[in-house]
């Protein structure tokens, strides 16, 4: 699946901003990690990134080019990390630690854990001390590093950081963040996606999708899905696909199968939000393999 295959905006512009998408290839899987870890899910996590390498891209003139890019782009995706959990409304506990000094400088605490161990507890903790925490912890930043990244000091980090490992440290072992009941109109009507695709019963997939649904494939379009030709495109692929109902981050998703050879391998994800029986938004990960890699995930056996 490439640009093409959607009908949408063309020219220069589409493409330098491909162009662009490419040359940070290698650093899209660490600012998905970061986004998602921040935002507590893997798909909204992505679409943070999305969000914040348009804005990257939009501000490549402000982009002073003797300073190394990976900190730049980190810093974009962290202020649309805040941005999100404002709009999610919960970022009271934000200004709460927005509010409290930077001056104080307690003795340096011990490394709890690092890793993916601590990446699946900082959720617990408010939106600075998260961000230094995996900052430091997990892509071990240095600590004036993290303090130009979260817009704080060198003393401001090393408060936040206490805090939140003091905070991992006291959480019950296996400590996770509750989840939503998952809804099961959503899970009836993933149900018959995945059945319905496998079939490849495009007229009956559509039945299941609203007039007025929005459609959004990473990287490649975002807009009414009346106007894409989405499974025009699936039914193109040139790798066989399968679909089934799993389970990221708490929630049923669609996992989508790509065919190795000798077996079904789970790749990627599409979420979707439904509304009076109907499929709404449609967002597909197909050509963001990290999103799935990156999931607390329960993925389907063999299918």
């Amino acid at each position: 699946m490439s640009n093409t295959d959607y009908p949408g905006p063309s020219g220069p512009f589409e493409a330098r901003y491909v162009a662009f998408l490419e040359t940070i290839t290698q650093l899209r899987p660490s600012l998905h990690r970061y986004c998602a870890r921040m935002t507590g899910s893997v798909t909204d996590g992505e679409d943070v990134v999305q969000e914040a390498l348009f804005e990257a891209y939009r501000n490549l003139e402000k982009y002073d080019e003797s300073r190394p890019l990976k900190p730049w782009l980190f810093r974009i995706a962290h202020n649309r990390c805040i941005d999100f959990l404002r709009k999610r409304s919960v970022h009271s506990q934000a200004e709460t630690a927005a509010m409290e000094s930077d001056a104080v400088e307690p003795a340096e605490s011990d490394v709890l854990a690092v890793g993916r161990a601590v990446e699946h507890l900082v959720v617990n903790l408010p939106p600075k001390e998260r961000a230094c925490v995996l900052l430091k912890d997990v892509f071990d930043y240095s600590l004036e590093e993290i303090a130009e990244q979260v817009d704080s000091t060198v003393g401001g980090v090393k408060a936040a950081l206490n805090r939140g490992r003091s905070k991992l440290a006291s959480l019950p072992q296996g400590s996770t963040p509750p989840r939503a009941a998952a809804d099961p109109e959503l899970s009836g009507l993933l149900e018959l996606y995945a059945e319905r695709f496998n079939r490849q019963d495009w007229e009956g997939l559509r039945e299941l999708i609203s007039a007025d649904a929005r459609l959004q494939v990473a990287d490649r379009f975002a807009g009414a899905f009346a106007a894409a030709g989405y499974f025009g495109v699936y039914s193109r692929w040139a790798t066989p696909l399968r679909m089934a109902v799993g389970d990221v981050d708490g929630q049923p998703v669609v996992i989508i199968h790509s065919w190795d050879g000798s077996r079904w391998t789970p790749t990627s994800l599409i979420r979707f939000e439904v509304a009076n029986h109907r499929i709404v938004r449609i967002a597909d990960y197909i050509h963001c393999p990290w999103v799935l890699a990156a999931a607390t995930a329960v993925v389907p056996g063999e299918i």
